[in-house]
């Protein structure tokens, strides 16, 4: 390995270095993440679908705690905890009822750079905020979601906690239990990725070279065990890797639903069409290899909106003609204040105040909810349940 080569692996550990001093800074006193989002009674009130009085109410007749107030005896807000135990006390839980199944969500494109784990993470916090059962699987070695939920993949997540022991070729875990981690959010749990997933790859593409019997067991396993952990949740997103490799396949396999971010570009759309044909033809495949694959829906989600850049416009009205219904009518607007956020390594439903200005914030966080609105209907839906708000947003894709 020349001298230039042997730059590549000093540029990653230096690289490593820096991630872990941003981590550091955004999270400290202690460098672990926490979630200091509060809410005013009016906006839980909105979320719980009630009045403020009813809340009021429920806290002096003692079903609710007493506000939680300042040292000055000023309310400072209602935690996401407070909201949870909310929902449960005034019947205003949206879970899943016994007989509704799991919404297990593969949210993918092939192409690099659409906000795919931007997109998830923020899904999850949406969901999160709804009162949603949720759990994330990071299915990417670049483990960006990892990431963005406050683990550093570099310095704090083996191998061992990966999906790695799971699926491959020697397993070591009979069910994925083990990788389940806590996140800031209560309702929201984690299993994390970090660069050794990546030996997954290798080992069954190493595998697969003497017939594909060792890749289909694997498929329907990773299916398998998520079926059986979803019994806990309410919906669950898979972050896939941004490639068609033998991961990205058990992920389309044992999702239930799949959601495609694509940015208004025109090189986005055409990399969209590709990944539409290839998924088309790799699915077919993996029919006539008898592995069952089934989406209860298929949408896609502008992610990456300007409203500002008249070429955005054109290229929204291009994938409209394209895709109709399929594709999602609100898109997800560029907005420095997701910027911001991801420099703190946060979304903006974690954010305590805004980084902006307040309009900017609240114009990103009101589009947000907006948007990614749109994929809740579409999960209530699927329950025969859903919400009166918004309805006329979703409507089924043309057959």
């Amino acid at each position: 390995m020349n001298s230039e080569a042997a730059r590549i692996g000093d540029l990653a550990r230096s690289g490593e270095r820096m991630v872990e001093r941003l981590r550091r800074q955004a999270f400290l006193p202690d460098s672990r993440k926490s979630l200091e989002v509060r809410f005013g009674i009016a906006e839980v009130a909105s979320l719980l679908g009630c009045s403020t009085n009813r809340i009021r109410t429920a806290e002096e007749d003692k079903r609710l705690p007493p506000p939680p107030a300042s040292e000055i005896g000023r309310r400072i807000g209602y935690t996401i905890s407070d909201l949870l135990n909310m929902r449960e006390v005034l019947d205003a839980s949206p879970v899943r009822g016994p007989s509704d199944d799991p919404v297990i969500i593969a949210v993918q494109n092939f192409k690099g750079g659409v906000g795919k784990s931007t997109v998830t993470t923020h899904l999850a916090h949406y969901l999160a905020v709804a009162g949603y059962r949720v759990l994330v699987v990071d299915c990417d070695s670049q483990a960006t979601t990892t990431t963005l939920f406050g683990f550093n993949p570099h310095l704090y997540v083996t191998q061992e906690e990966t999906l790695y022991p799971y699926l491959s070729i020697e397993p070591t875990q009979a069910d994925l239990m083990y990788a389940v981690k806590e996140t800031p959010w209560p309702n929201v749990h984690l299993i994390p990725s970090n660069l050794e997933l990546f030996d997954v790859e290798y080992e069954l593409a190493a595998s697969g070279a003497d017939g594909n019997s060792v890749l289909v067991t694997r498929f329907r396993k990773l299916k398998a065990g998520l079926l059986d952990l979803s019994r806990n949740y309410d919906v669950v997103l898979l972050d896939p890797p941004p490639a068609l490799g033998t991961i990205s396949l058990a992920v389309m396999q044992a999702a239930n639903a799949l959601l495609i971010p694509l940015a208004a570009t025109t090189p986005d759309f055409c990399s969209t069409v590709q990944f539409l044909s290839m998924m088309h033809q790799v699915l077919e495949q993996l029919q006539s290899a008898g592995v069952e694959v089934s989406y209860n829906f298929v949408r896609l989600l502008c992610s990456k909106f300007d409203n500002n850049d008249p070429s955005h416009a054109m290229v929204q009205q291009i994938m409209d003609s394209a895709f109709g219904p399929t594709l999602l009518p609100v898109p997800i607007f560029e907005s420095a204040e997701i910027s911001h956020a991801a420099m703190r390594m946060m979304t903006v439903y974690e954010l305590e105040k805004p980084i902006g200005s307040a309009r900017t914030h609240k114009r990103c966080r009101a589009n947000m909810d907006e948007a990614l609105g749109q994929i809740e209907q579409l999960v209530r839906k699927g329950w025969g349940r859903p919400l009166v708000t918004n309805a006329a947003l979703i409507e089924d894709a043309a057959a």
